[in-house]
Protein backbone atom coordinates (compact mmCIF):
# COMPACT_ATOMS: atom_id res chain seq x y z
CA UNK A 1 0.00 0.00 0.00
CA UNK A 2 1.67 3.48 -1.22
CA UNK A 3 2.05 6.30 1.49
CA UNK A 4 -0.49 8.75 1.42
CA UNK A 5 0.94 11.96 -0.21
CA UNK A 6 -0.43 15.24 -0.38
CA UNK A 7 1.05 18.36 -3.01
CA UNK A 8 0.34 20.90 -1.41
CA UNK A 9 1.06 23.04 -3.98
CA UNK A 10 -1.34 21.46 -6.44
CA UNK A 11 -4.16 21.91 -4.20
CA UNK A 12 -3.45 25.53 -4.47
CA UNK A 13 -3.35 25.79 -8.13
CA UNK A 14 -6.22 26.32 -10.92
CA UNK A 15 -3.70 24.75 -13.56
CA UNK A 16 -4.07 20.72 -13.97
CA UNK A 17 -7.55 18.71 -13.74
CA UNK A 18 -10.25 19.10 -13.15
CA UNK A 19 -10.34 16.92 -10.42
CA UNK A 20 -7.15 14.78 -9.23
CA UNK A 21 -6.97 12.36 -6.58
CA UNK A 22 -4.38 10.68 -3.66
CA UNK A 23 -4.89 7.52 -2.10
CA UNK A 24 -2.72 5.92 0.60
CA UNK A 25 -2.18 4.76 4.02
CA UNK A 26 -0.20 5.09 6.82
CA UNK A 27 0.50 3.05 10.08
CA UNK A 28 0.78 6.08 12.52
CA UNK A 29 -1.98 8.83 12.97
CA UNK A 30 -2.27 11.45 10.45
CA UNK A 31 -2.14 14.82 12.36
CA UNK A 32 -2.78 17.96 9.93
CA UNK A 33 -2.98 21.26 11.19
CA UNK A 34 -5.46 24.23 10.35
CA UNK A 35 -4.95 25.51 6.60
CA UNK A 36 -6.75 26.22 3.74
CA UNK A 37 -6.74 25.78 -0.57
CA UNK A 38 -8.04 27.59 -3.30
CA UNK A 39 -9.37 23.73 -4.46
CA UNK A 40 -12.35 21.87 -2.84
CA UNK A 41 -11.39 19.07 -1.50
CA UNK A 42 -13.57 15.78 -0.64
CA UNK A 43 -11.96 13.29 1.48
CA UNK A 44 -12.75 9.83 3.39
CA UNK A 45 -11.19 7.01 5.37
CA UNK A 46 -11.55 3.67 4.31
CA UNK A 47 -9.90 2.32 7.70
CA UNK A 48 -10.28 4.32 10.66
CA UNK A 49 -11.93 6.97 12.33
CA UNK A 50 -11.20 11.15 11.71
CA UNK A 51 -11.68 13.84 13.51
CA UNK A 52 -12.24 16.73 11.17
CA UNK A 53 -11.84 20.67 12.85
CA UNK A 54 -14.04 22.77 10.82
CA UNK A 55 -14.71 26.55 12.21
CA UNK A 56 -17.83 26.03 14.54
CA UNK A 57 -15.76 22.84 16.19
CA UNK A 58 -14.66 19.34 15.91
CA UNK A 59 -16.31 16.39 14.82
CA UNK A 60 -15.75 12.37 14.68
CA UNK A 61 -16.42 10.97 11.34
CA UNK A 62 -16.52 7.36 10.78
CA UNK A 63 -15.33 5.45 7.83
CA UNK A 64 -18.48 5.17 5.41
CA UNK A 65 -19.14 9.40 5.42
CA UNK A 66 -16.57 11.32 3.65
CA UNK A 67 -16.11 15.22 4.14
CA UNK A 68 -17.19 17.76 1.84
CA UNK A 69 -14.91 21.36 2.31
CA UNK A 70 -15.55 24.25 -0.62
CA UNK A 71 -12.28 26.38 -1.40
CA UNK A 72 -10.66 28.22 0.64
CA UNK A 73 -12.31 27.00 4.09
CA UNK A 74 -10.15 27.07 7.41
CA UNK A 75 -9.64 22.89 8.49
CA UNK A 76 -8.02 20.58 10.17
CA UNK A 77 -7.75 16.61 10.60
CA UNK A 78 -6.86 13.57 12.35
CA UNK A 79 -7.03 10.01 12.07
CA UNK A 80 -7.22 7.50 15.25
CA UNK A 81 -4.80 4.77 14.74
CA UNK A 82 -3.44 3.65 11.55
CA UNK A 83 -4.94 5.51 8.34
CA UNK A 84 -5.80 4.16 5.14
CA UNK A 85 -7.95 6.69 2.84
CA UNK A 86 -8.37 9.04 -0.10
CA UNK A 87 -8.42 13.01 -0.93
CA UNK A 88 -10.20 14.33 -3.76
CA UNK A 89 -9.54 17.82 -4.92
CA UNK A 90 -11.64 19.86 -7.29
CA UNK A 91 -10.84 22.93 -9.04
CA UNK A 92 -12.29 26.22 -7.57
CA UNK A 93 -14.14 26.92 -10.95
CA UNK A 94 -15.59 23.38 -10.89
CA UNK A 95 -17.19 23.72 -7.39
CA UNK A 96 -20.11 26.85 -7.67
CA UNK A 97 -22.83 24.65 -7.50
CA UNK A 98 -21.69 22.32 -5.01
CA UNK A 99 -22.04 22.40 -1.30
CA UNK A 100 -21.12 25.56 -0.43
CA UNK A 101 -20.90 24.59 3.71
CA UNK A 102 -18.39 22.22 5.24
CA UNK A 103 -20.48 19.08 5.45
CA UNK A 104 -20.53 14.97 5.21
CA UNK A 105 -21.85 12.41 2.77
CA UNK A 106 -23.08 8.90 2.72
CA UNK A 107 -19.93 7.57 0.79
CA UNK A 108 -21.70 5.69 -2.48
CA UNK A 109 -20.24 2.60 -3.86
CA UNK A 110 -20.23 4.57 -7.00
CA UNK A 111 -18.24 7.55 -5.74
CA UNK A 112 -15.99 5.51 -4.04
CA UNK A 113 -15.00 3.13 -7.05
CA UNK A 114 -14.59 6.41 -8.91
CA UNK A 115 -12.08 8.59 -6.80
CA UNK A 116 -10.04 5.21 -6.58
CA UNK A 117 -10.19 4.94 -10.29
CA UNK A 118 -8.87 8.43 -10.29
CA UNK A 119 -6.33 7.87 -7.84
CA UNK A 120 -4.45 6.19 -10.52
CA UNK A 121 -4.23 8.13 -13.31
CA UNK A 122 -0.47 9.59 -14.40
CA UNK A 123 -0.03 13.33 -14.09
CA UNK A 124 -0.40 14.99 -17.26
CA UNK A 125 -2.62 12.44 -18.90
CA UNK A 126 -6.45 13.06 -19.79
CA UNK A 127 -9.21 11.09 -22.50
CA UNK A 128 -12.81 11.15 -22.41
CA UNK A 129 -12.96 8.57 -20.67
CA UNK A 130 -11.43 10.10 -17.43
CA UNK A 131 -13.66 13.40 -18.37
CA UNK A 132 -16.33 10.90 -17.73
CA UNK A 133 -14.94 9.23 -14.58
CA UNK A 134 -14.39 13.32 -13.21
CA UNK A 135 -18.47 14.12 -13.86
CA UNK A 136 -19.22 11.39 -12.06
CA UNK A 137 -17.73 12.44 -8.77
CA UNK A 138 -18.68 15.50 -8.97
CA UNK A 139 -22.28 14.16 -9.65
CA UNK A 140 -22.15 11.94 -6.54
CA UNK A 141 -20.80 14.91 -4.60
CA UNK A 142 -23.41 17.45 -6.15
CA UNK A 143 -26.83 15.17 -5.45
CA UNK A 144 -25.70 12.34 -2.36
CA UNK A 145 -27.51 13.07 0.49
CA UNK A 146 -25.92 15.77 2.78
CA UNK A 147 -25.80 14.68 6.51
CA UNK A 148 -24.97 16.64 9.83
CA UNK A 149 -21.28 15.27 11.01
CA UNK A 150 -21.08 12.34 12.67
CA UNK A 151 -20.02 13.48 16.81
CA UNK A 152 -18.64 16.75 18.38
CA UNK A 153 -15.24 16.79 20.28
CA UNK A 154 -15.07 18.56 23.32
CA UNK A 155 -12.50 21.37 23.51
CA UNK A 156 -11.68 21.12 27.13
CA UNK A 157 -8.35 19.42 27.51
CA UNK A 158 -9.19 17.31 30.11
CA UNK A 159 -12.93 16.05 28.34
CA UNK A 160 -10.40 15.52 25.22
CA UNK A 161 -8.32 13.15 27.34
CA UNK A 162 -11.70 11.20 28.02
CA UNK A 163 -13.00 11.52 24.50
CA UNK A 164 -9.76 10.01 23.21
CA UNK A 165 -9.22 7.18 25.56
CA UNK A 166 -12.81 6.14 24.75
CA UNK A 167 -12.23 6.45 20.94
CA UNK A 168 -9.10 4.35 21.52
CA UNK A 169 -11.24 2.01 23.31
CA UNK A 170 -14.56 2.12 23.06
CA UNK A 171 -15.15 -0.80 24.80
CA UNK A 172 -13.81 0.86 28.47
CA UNK A 173 -16.90 0.70 30.63
CA UNK A 174 -15.96 3.01 33.55
CA UNK A 175 -18.57 5.24 34.87
CA UNK A 176 -18.20 8.91 35.26
CA UNK A 177 -16.83 9.35 38.21
CA UNK A 178 -13.83 7.22 37.58
CA UNK A 179 -13.74 9.24 34.11
CA UNK A 180 -13.89 12.45 35.98
CA UNK A 181 -10.89 11.34 38.64
CA UNK A 182 -8.57 10.16 35.77
CA UNK A 183 -8.81 13.02 34.34
CA UNK A 184 -8.28 15.24 37.11
CA UNK A 185 -11.68 17.36 37.12
CA UNK A 186 -14.73 17.43 39.23
CA UNK A 187 -17.82 14.61 38.54
CA UNK A 188 -20.16 17.68 38.46
CA UNK A 189 -17.52 19.94 36.32
CA UNK A 190 -17.37 17.07 33.85
CA UNK A 191 -21.16 16.32 33.68
CA UNK A 192 -22.08 19.32 32.85
CA UNK A 193 -19.28 21.13 30.25
CA UNK A 194 -19.64 17.54 28.13
CA UNK A 195 -23.24 19.00 28.01
CA UNK A 196 -22.22 22.41 27.09
CA UNK A 197 -19.21 21.87 24.34
CA UNK A 198 -21.22 18.77 22.59
CA UNK A 199 -24.87 18.64 23.09
CA UNK A 200 -24.71 15.41 24.47
CA UNK A 201 -24.91 14.21 28.30
CA UNK A 202 -21.55 12.24 29.25
CA UNK A 203 -23.34 8.38 28.71
CA UNK A 204 -25.30 9.51 25.37
CA UNK A 205 -21.53 10.47 23.92
CA UNK A 206 -20.20 7.46 24.66
CA UNK A 207 -22.60 5.13 22.97
CA UNK A 208 -22.66 7.34 20.20
CA UNK A 209 -18.73 6.91 19.81
CA UNK A 210 -19.31 2.95 20.05
CA UNK A 211 -22.30 3.01 17.79
CA UNK A 212 -19.48 5.32 15.05
CA UNK A 213 -16.66 2.29 15.54
CA UNK A 214 -19.29 0.05 15.00
CA UNK A 215 -20.03 1.03 11.58
CA UNK A 216 -16.71 1.02 10.41
CA UNK A 217 -16.62 -2.99 11.82
CA UNK A 218 -20.13 -4.00 10.39
CA UNK A 219 -18.49 -2.17 7.02
CA UNK A 220 -15.59 -4.23 7.13
CA UNK A 221 -17.92 -7.49 7.77
CA UNK A 222 -17.84 -8.15 11.08
CA UNK A 223 -20.73 -10.43 12.49
CA UNK A 224 -22.86 -8.24 14.51
CA UNK A 225 -22.51 -10.51 17.79
CA UNK A 226 -18.70 -9.69 17.84
CA UNK A 227 -19.16 -6.03 17.41
CA UNK A 228 -21.44 -6.36 19.92
CA UNK A 229 -19.07 -7.55 22.10
CA UNK A 230 -15.72 -6.20 21.10
CA UNK A 231 -17.44 -2.21 22.00
CA UNK A 232 -18.87 -3.58 25.44
CA UNK A 233 -22.25 -3.97 25.15
CA UNK A 234 -23.88 -6.58 27.42
CA UNK A 235 -25.79 -8.37 24.79
CA UNK A 236 -26.13 -8.47 20.88
CA UNK A 237 -29.85 -7.30 21.23
CA UNK A 238 -28.89 -4.40 23.44
CA UNK A 239 -26.87 -3.31 20.68
CA UNK A 240 -28.98 -4.01 18.12
CA UNK A 241 -31.85 -2.26 20.03
CA UNK A 242 -30.04 0.78 20.37
CA UNK A 243 -28.24 1.16 16.51
CA UNK A 244 -31.92 0.29 15.52
CA UNK A 245 -33.24 2.98 17.12
CA UNK A 246 -30.41 5.58 16.14
CA UNK A 247 -30.01 4.38 12.66
CA UNK A 248 -33.55 3.34 11.96
CA UNK A 249 -32.00 0.02 10.45
CA UNK A 250 -30.77 -3.10 12.07
CA UNK A 251 -26.43 -3.70 12.26
CA UNK A 252 -27.48 -6.38 9.48
CA UNK A 253 -29.38 -5.16 7.33
CA UNK A 254 -26.88 -2.08 7.27
CA UNK A 255 -23.88 -4.68 6.84
CA UNK A 256 -25.82 -6.22 3.93
CA UNK A 257 -26.07 -2.68 2.65
CA UNK A 258 -22.94 -1.94 2.56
Amino acid sequence: MRRLSINRHASNSSEGPVVFVVEGSQEEELVTEAHRHSRGQLFASMQGLLSVGVEDGVWIVPAIHAVWLPPHHLHSGRSHGPFHGWSAYVAEEACHDLPRQPCTIRTSGLLREAVLRASTWPEGEWSEQKRRIVEVILDEIRTLPVEPFGLPLPTDARLQKIAQALIDDPADDRDLGSWAAWAAIGARTLSRRFVAETGFNFTAWRQRARLMRSLEMLAEGMPVQAVAFDLGYSSASAFISLFKRTFGQTPAAYGRDR
